[in-house]
């Protein structure tokens, strides 16, 4: 089949093309933007507790939700503020209130704190969750100017947070950090690739082509959203930009590498693409195969993040392979050799390479190898004992922000869980009315909960059958400290509730303990799922069934190394409470599914070289010299890609990149270039049973043979 591919491929180049950009046009002309969430809540099913309530409160409370922004005001001098500065903190809620702000409501200014620093006045946002339209952005951008101006030449300094506040600052972040990532992404394939062939040609190539092929996926994602009403969460288009370039990259050189291979074997250029084709073509679509299909695993999820990225980061990961496997050979079989210009190395190979030095290493001392890059794996992995999830998705702002600055101001004077509260809803069962006696009773038992800094008296809605008891934590409400204490006892106060009533805990700590919830049951499933059906797919591809089970031992233990890894530098090290509860997904989608690529790789190579009739250990070295390079340029450039995450900021992004990033290189440089052929060498034929056995070369290309045989591919590389 890719030997056919191949010489359609070659044989017809400008067709290709010429459909990929009759096709990249209707795709990028008539897609639709590609919108995303940061409401937690939309993510959970209707089933849980936290979105129950946020139902309920729509209903009975529409007008009384919880401020979207904050004006919080202090003294410049950090001083008590005075009966004069309250005053000024009145007239400035007046003047706002008076400016009329488009899609502002509620302007209600709140008492001083208890310690006189602080003072908030709360404003209101009907309809406020998950992506704020541009009118509720440019609202508070007129909001913070209007506030600005109030306070200037006075001796009062305020800002504006809360969560559309948050919302505004995190949609600003993002587009900076999709600038940076791109940028840094972009630049540093560019430059790796220089280094590895020296050709300005090869260089741009991968980022011409994956700059179109990048448009047309995200307007294939967003029709795919819009379709089928998908929540994309705002992290997605920075994760879009380095699995685009990351792994279309990759593709590219697994390409590239074995075309160049064909070529120094002393082929034509045109029959060296074809057989390059037909020879990596089988190692680059199983490899994007088990890719995709790990993303499309998260389709399991109760969460609508995870099962709106799976099938978007599928969709990139499939655009992607159909270039690598036709736009991009037909471009190169345009160009041809000149495609490495203006570097002659192409045509021989180095003698004495370091690849073919550690080949011949690891095929004499396989144990040695094994020994020491499986005990590397394992102490990374004790590490992984001492995971702790974090839940706060907010951690992806920057510290400098206006939001994160001015609720540090907050926490002078207020409760840490004062920007964030809880509501206890109390819904009659029988219809009837809920009386004073009993919700005083309620209000008093949810008082003395330990953790609780404060309950408000009860706002009732019309008619009396549904109250809210709005709860505030000692504890921010994202922190373990908050979750503690709703899961906890203010979960056994709630359900001490009057006879003929129902208890509803909300809020975004609720929201936290449900996804907390969901997360564990995702973990159940989606993780042993993606393990079968990637376990499926090596084995029709190696034709075995002992090489998955070990190379899917690898990929586990490779897995925990990561996590292992990230716990030891951010808790250990630095000291952070937890990880983001969303990072082992994260890592299951790029260093479990992509990782796999590089083992791939090198056992389809592994293989490869034992059905040409050399014995295990032969087999290893061989494979090492020729698809070492392949794989340690390609983990570098992957890896270097996912590292730019970091220089977004905001401890989410921080964290994934450093774990992605080093997971991608404990992949390429430790599973798939020593571990993976050291276990083959060692476990011999019987890693390919039932398939090849020594004494009968298989020829699993064998439909591919007459081509190579005329295009006098007997000849082994040097």
């Amino acid at each position: 089949m890719f030997q056919r591919l191949g010489k359609g491929v070659v044989g017809h180049p400008w067709r290709v093309i010429g459909l990929w950009v009759l096709a990249a046009a209707a795709i990028i002309g008539l897609a639709p933007k590609l919108s995303t969430t940061t409401n937690e809540a939309s993510f959970l099913p209707s089933s849980y507790q936290s979105v129950q309530a946020q139902d309920l409160q729509r209903t009975a409370f529409p007008n009384a939700a919880t401020p979207a922004a904050l004006v919080v005001v202090e003294r410049a001098d950090g001083r008590p503020l005075t009966a004069a500065d309250s005053a000024s903190v009145h007239a400035l809620a007046a003047k706002l209130a008076s400016d009329h702000i488009p899609t502002l409501s509620v302007i209600q200014t709140g008492a001083p704190s208890a310690n006189g620093l602080v003072q908030a006045i709360a404003v209101q946002m009907p309809n406020a969750q998950g992506q704020l339209s541009a009118a509720q952005t440019d609202a508070i951008g007129t909001l913070r100017t209007d506030v600005a101006t109030a306070v200037a030449g006075t001796d009062l300094r305020a800002g504006v947070t809360g969560s559309a506040a948050q919302s505004v600052d995190q949609q600003q972040a993002g587009k900076k950090a999709n600038s940076i990532v791109a940028v840094a992404t972009i630049a540093l394939i560019l430059v790796l690739l220089l280094l590895i062939f020296r050709s300005p040609i090869v260089a741009l190539l991968p980022v011409i082509i994956l700059a179109i092929v990048s448009q047309m996926a995200t307007g294939l994602i967003a029709s795919a959203s819009q379709a089928f009403h998908l929540n994309v969460d705002s992290t997605v288009t920075a994760m879009l930009i380095v699995v685009l370039f990351g792994v279309g990259t990759d593709y590219v050189l697994f390409l590239l590498f074995r075309y160049r291979e064909r070529l120094r074997s002393g082929e034509p250029s045109d029959i060296a693409m074809i057989n390059a084709i037909s020879r990596v073509g089988p190692a680059i679509a199983t490899a994007a195969g088990a890719v995709i299909i790990a993303f499309l695993a998260l389709t399991l999820s109760s969460l609508s993040l995870f099962r709106s990225l799976g099938p978007a980061l599928a969709i990139a990961v499939a655009t992607t392979l159909f270039a690598g496997l036709t736009l991009v050979p037909a471009v190169v079989s345009l160009i041809g050799t000149r495609v490495f210009w203006p570097s002659n190395a192409w045509q021989t190979e180095p003698s004495g390479a370091h690849f073919a030095t550690l080949g011949g290493a690891l095929g004499r001392h396989p144990a040695r190898f094994a020994l020491a890059s499986g005990g590397l794996l394992v102490a990374l992995a004790v590490a992984a004992i001492g995971f702790h999830p974090t839940f706060d998705l907010n951690s992806g702002s920057s510290t400098t922000s206006q939001s994160t600055v001015y609720n540090a101001v907050l926490l002078k004077g207020f409760p840490a869980g004062a920007t964030e509260p809880t509501d206890v809803y109390l819904a009659s069962t029988d219809g009837r009315a809920v009386t004073t006696g009993a919700l005083d009773a309620y209000r008093q038992r949810l008082a003395s909960v330990h953790g609780v800094a404060d309950v408000a008296s009860p706002r009732l809605a019309e008619g009396g059958t549904v109250a809210d008891f709005r709860v505030v934590l000692a504890a921010p409400g994202q922190s373990n400290a908050a979750m503690a204490t709703v899961r906890g006892p203010l979960q056994q106060a709630a359900d001490t509730a009057p006879t003929g009533t129902r208890p509803l805990i909300g809020g975004i700590t609720s929201v936290y303990v449900d996804l907390q919830v969901a997360m564990s049951h995702d973990y159940a499933i989606v993780f042993p799922v993606a393990a079968v059906l990637i376990l499926v797919i090596l084995a029709l591809l190696l034709q075995s069934v002992v090489a998955p089970w070990y190379l899917l031992g690898v990929v586990g233990l490779g897995f925990a190394a990561t996590l292992g890894a990230a716990v030891s530098v951010f808790q250990y090290i630095g000291g952070s409470s937890g990880l983001t509860f969303i990072l082992p997904i994260v890592m299951y989608l790029f260093v479990v599914a992509l990782g796999t690529d590089y083992n791939i790789l090198m056992v389809s190579r592994l293989r490869e070289e034992a059905n040409e009739g050399l014995d295990p250990r032969a087999a290893a070295a061989m494979a090492l010299r020729h698809a070492g390079p392949t794989i340690a340029s390609a983990g570098l450039i992957l890896a270097g890609t996912f590292a730019s995450l970091m220089l977004a900021g905001g401890s989410t992004l921080v964290q994934m990149g450093f774990a992605i990033s080093i997971g991608i290189a404990i992949a390429a440089f430790v599973m798939a270039m020593f571990l993976t052929p050291a276990l083959t060498a060692l476990i011999g034929h019987r890693a390919w049973w039932p398939g090849h056995q020594p004494g009968s070369p298989a020829t699993p290309n064998a439909a591919e043979e007459p081509a190579l045989v005329g295009a006098g591919t007997t000849h082994r590389t040097p």
